[in-house]
């Protein structure tokens, strides 16, 4: 295990099954419960670099969990409890490595569609509307600007791909091949509430909810929200008294991380080590994110 200080970049719990190993999460089979369990890892063009990011884990599961307490009087969950003490008797060896970074949650049965929903033009979609005036197929004003509020969000989803390759947006129709037209409504239904209630709250902290992916699993005829919640490395949240429609606002995420590259890498092997100051500063935006949304 790869372990500085408050960082750990590699999971490794030899006694428990792994189920699978994502950029930033491990996750553990545990019968009919699952171990999410949170790194510190950071990824940048779809390469995992070298360093890892303080806290960065914790601040995803604390995040997660937040939302999934906000939002579950009204959506069924996977998450069952991020205390190590709720979890089974085989995990407590490993308690000071999971504590504070890992999710005990239903197992589901994956929808193998990423549910995107879009309030600001920015990103993928940005290149998109410049290209074709559209987002996976959704036809938008012409004038539009860098950064623009939608005048409605839009669902644009996406396809999910294996680990190391591109998700690839996909039209509304296209998700309706994979998944079926009435799972495909009611996913769009659920994702736009799920967006607008996250951003309805973010603004009264003075955040901007620009965009955000949610995955979702069933549990027989159930649709079931899963994975991470509009967290940091899910969706893209804005300072509100920073925003300027025409530039791209900073961003309480791994902008930090991708602005550098940018300028530094030409996004071949092999992957740079990042300078402390730019993994501080990282951190400090993950960190203030969550403390703005936990704020009582």
């Amino acid at each position: 295990m790869t372990r500085t200080s408050k960082i750990i970049t590699d999971i490794d719990l030899p006694k428990l099954k792994l189920f699978k190993k994502g950029k930033v999460r491990s996750v553990y089979d545990l019968g009919d419960e699952l171990l999410l369990v949170a790194s510190d890892r950071i990824s940048a063009f779809d390469f995992i670099l070298p360093n890892g990011i303080p806290e960065k884990g914790a601040v995803l599961t604390s995040v997660s969990k937040f939302w999934f307490d906000f939002l579950g009087d009204d959506f069924d969950h996977h998450l069952i409890s991020t205390d190590v003490a709720d979890f089974p008797e085989e995990c407590q060896e490993y308690a000071d490595i999971l504590r504070g970074r890992t999710m005990l949650v239903k197992k589901t049965d994956l929808v193998p569609v990423e549910c995107v929903v879009r309030g600001y033009i920015i990103g993928s979609g940005w290149k998109d509307y410049q290209a074709t005036g559209t987002i996976c197929g959704i036809k938008l004003p012409k004038g539009l600007e860098l950064a623009d509020k939608l005048e409605e969000p839009i669902f644009t989803p996406a396809f999910k791909a294996e680990m190391g390759e591109h998700d690839e947006n996909i039209s509304k129709a296209e998700m309706v091949e994979i998944v079926g037209q009435e799972l495909a409504d009611e996913l769009e239904r659920i994702s736009l509430d799920l967006y607008m209630r996250g951003r309805d709250y973010a603004e009264t902290k003075g955040i901007i909810l620009a965009d955000t992916k949610f995955e979702f699993g069933k549990v027989g005829d159930k649709i079931i929200l899963i994975d991470e919640v509009l967290t940091p490395d899910s969706s893209r949240y804005w300072p509100a008294d920073s925003y300027e429609p025409g530039t791209s606002p900073p961003s309480y995420d791994k902008q930090i991380i991708r602005d550098y590259l940018e300028v530094t890498w030409d996004k071949e092997p092999p992957i740079p080590t990042l300078p402390e100051g730019v993994i501080k500063k990282a951190s400090n935006r993950y960190k203030e994110l969550r403390d703005i949304l936990l704020a009582g």
